[in-house]
Formats: structure tokens, C-alpha cells, sequence
């Protein structure tokens, strides 16, 4: 490979722009036994918090015309045992280490900080699409001001890079962008699950105990990348474009949009090496159309 898909954001050197997208691959162990995760630009690591949790009872996967929906509930082993026995080893790993921080109230989302500004990693993704049950199971992502509270706080204590991934069930997007953009983070990635629904006609009842769930795959994909776009031209802090992206094509449009760095998740599951295809497919579509650096193309639309 050349030095085509060389990528920066918020300071942080990525060898390419493709990453592996936080409730996908675990921490990288399993899809290491596929391929070298080394020729990844970076991993983001399953949704962490500060203690284990073992996620919700029920179906958690569905399959959908062209999607699946989940219901995993954040199952985690928590960030000690994380530390303990996966850190060291991502960590020796040539990518950039994303470790994704979620929880269910304030006081979750500063003590899962803490324990993180302990330890060496490259960025920390703000999950604030998590239930927040204190608030009667209202997410800390849909309004703006709410979200404020806790991108500001978690801004203030954490040592590390800050990305916040944002819910394309937010009231608006492109205002939340532009508050974490106001409170300090270094970027922001978008999008996460859409909140939908599946019947089972046999039963008669939601196909999941929590009745909605989150959709993902290629049907979203139109969607976030709009959302990427719109986001993309509002703000000056970069942003990682995810939401369905199954092919190189489907990579260099979000590049195209404005995204600086892509994340692949629910596509792994298809094919649990897709990202190399995706990382090749963006290479040579550079090298055939004459660009020396993605940098070319990116936000051009």
C-alpha cells in the first residue's frame, strides 16, 4: 500500500481512514483470527463501562431486509477487566485505539473517566446514545442541552482525545454537533443505531423485550451519510462517518461528505474481513483517478 489513505484527525496519525466500529468487534482478538487488524487504521472497542454488565434478557439480533436490528444492551465486561486483559494487548497493536465510554447516568459516565485517564489509548468515543435511567430512561443524546451537561463534564476531567458519538435520533443533529464542538471535543462521530421496531406475527408481541431496538446496515446508509454531510459543513471539528458502509464505494462517499475517518460495523458480520476490502477498493479508486492523498476528495461534495 502507498501513503494514499494516510489520514490525520485531531492530531492522531491513522495509517488509513477505515475503522472498526464499537459493538462489532469486540476487542479484536476473534477478527485478528480472520485477518492482521494491524492493516486496520484503527479499532473502537466494544461499549464499555465502569462496572460489567450482561446486557439485556431476550432476543438481541434480528435480521431485517437489508440490516439487522439489535438489543444487546451494553453486555461488557467492564472497564477493570478490559484494562486487565485486553489493553496491552490492543495497545501493541500498530492502530490507533479507540475505546468507547457509555453509561447509564452522570455519575457512570465520570467514574467510567477516571479509570480511563489511568491508562494509555489514542481516543475515547462519548457513547451518550446510552439510556439514561436516572432520567426515566430518556436518552443523554436526543436534546441538546442534555447532552451539554455531560459532554461538558466529561470534557472537563478526561485527559484523552474526545470524540462524541452522536444518535441520529437527536432532535437535531447538526445542533448537537455544533454544542460538542462548543464544549471542547475533538470530534465527533455519527451515525448510531436508528431506534426501530420487529413483530413477531407467531407470538403476536415485539420480536424484543424492550419493544424498540436499534437498526443498522445498509438500509440506514443513505440517511447518515446526509446526516454526515449535513454535520460534516457545520462544524470545524472532524467527524467519523459510519451507518451502513458495506463497500469501498460506499467508504469514499462518506469521505466525499465530509468525514475524515469511516467506521465498519455491522458489514463485519457479513464478512468478517471487509474492511480489507474496503481499505483496497479505496486505494486503488485513488491511485486510478489520479489523487496522491484522500485528502483530495474529502468534503468535495
Amino acid at each position: 500500500m502507498s501513503d494514499r489513505l494516510k489520514t490525520s484527525f485531531a492530531g492522531i496519525a491513522f495509517k488509513n481512514p477505515v475503522v472498526l466500529a464499537s459493538g462489532t468487534c469486540g476487542f479484536g482478538r476473534e477478527l485478528n483470527e480472520y485477518f492482521d487488524i494491524e492493516r486496520l487504521g484503527g479499532l473502537c472497542s466494544k461499549g464499555l463501562l465502569e462496572h460489567p454488565v450482561a446486557g439485556n434478557d431476550g432476543i438481541r439480533i434480528w435480521e431485517t431486509a437489508s440490516g439487522i436490528m439489535n438489543s444487546v444492551g451494553l453486555e461488557n465486561p467492564g472497564i477493570d477487566a478490559f484494562v486487565e486483559k485486553d489493553l496491552n494487548w490492543i495497545n501493541g497493536k500498530d492502530l490507533v485505539n479507540i475505546v468507547n465510554l457509555g453509561g447509564h447516568s452522570m455519575e457512570d459516565y465520570i467514574s467510567g473517566a477516571e479509570k480511563l485517564n489511568k491508562v494509555q489509548l489514542d481516543l475515547v468515543e462519548l457513547n451518550i446514545s446510552c439510556p439514561n435511567v436516572k432520567a426515566g430512561g430518556m436518552n443523554f443524546g436526543t436534546k441538546t442541552e442534555v447532552a451539554r451537561e455531560i459532554v461538558r463534564e466529561i470534557r472537563g476531567i478526561c485527559k484523552h482525545k474526545l470524540v462524541v458519538k452522536l444518535s441520529p435520533n437527536a432532535e437535531n443533529i447538526v445542533s448537537l454537533a455544533g454544542m460538542c464542538e462548543e464544549e471542547g471535543a475533538d470530534g465527533v462521530s455519527l451515525t448510531n443505531t436508528f431506534l426501530g421496531m420487529a413483530i413477531d406475527l407467531k407470538k403476536k408481541a415485539p420480536v424484543f423485550h424492550n419493544v424498540y431496538a436499534g437498526l443498522s446496515g445498509p438500509a440506514i446508509k443513505p440517511i447518515a451519510l446526509r446526516m454526515v454531510h449535513q454535520v460534516a459543513h457545520s462544524v470545524s471539528i472532524p467527524v467519523m462517518g459510519l451507518g451502513g458502509i458495506t463497500t469501498w464505494q460506499d467508504a469514499v462517499e462518506f469521505i466525499m461528505a465530509g468525514a475524515t475517518v469511516i467506521q465498519v460495523g455491522t458489514a463485519t458480520f457479513m464478512k468478517p474481513d471487509i474492511s480489507m476490502d474496503i481499505i483496497e477498493g479505496m486505494e486503488k479508486y485513488l491511485e486510478e483517478n489520479g489523487y496522491e492523498s484522500i485528502d483530495e476528495i474529502r468534503g468535495i461534495i
